[in-house]
Order: structure tokens, then sequence, then C-alpha cells
């Protein structure tokens, strides 16, 4: 994971120390357990959005866990 990271940050003129690698992980399992599996990537992608525009990634990450926690788990189709 460190080389795809370091590779693909480079790749988009960003400095690899500043992906919290465990941070979306997390996140993206949060969303995946219980949510939608493929809600995991989307929202993935959507922190990188709110973090582009000047959100904490942490503060973000968290709310959207959180988030995921408490999605009914009859509704995944919401």
């Amino acid at each position: 994971m460190p080389g795809w990271v370091a590779l693909a940050a480079g790749e988009l003129g960003l400095d690899p120390a500043d992906v919290d690698v465990p941070m979306v992980l997390d996140l993206a399992r949060d969303v995946a357990h219980h949510v939608l599996r493929p809600g995991a990537p989307v929202t993935a992608y959507l922190l990188g959005v709110a973090t582009g525009r000047g959100a904490d990634p942490a503060e973000a990450a968290a709310r959207l866990a959180a988030l995921a926690r408490a999605w009914p788990a009859d509704d995944a189709e919401r």
C-alpha cells in the first residue's frame, strides 16, 4: 500500500504523508459493512472532495463513519 499511495499521490502532485490510509480504510469498511459495498469508494471520493474544499479530513471522515454506522440495516437502497 505505501508504494501505491506514494506513486498515486505523486501523480496528482500530492504529498503521500498527507494521506491517512488507515482513516480512509476505516471509513470504507464502515460504509461497506453498514450501508452498501459500492458506497465505500463513492464515500471515499466524497471525503476527498470535501477535503479539497477545505474540510478537516479527520472530522469529515468521523462524521461520515458515524452516519454509516447509524444507517438502518434494512435500508441499503435509500
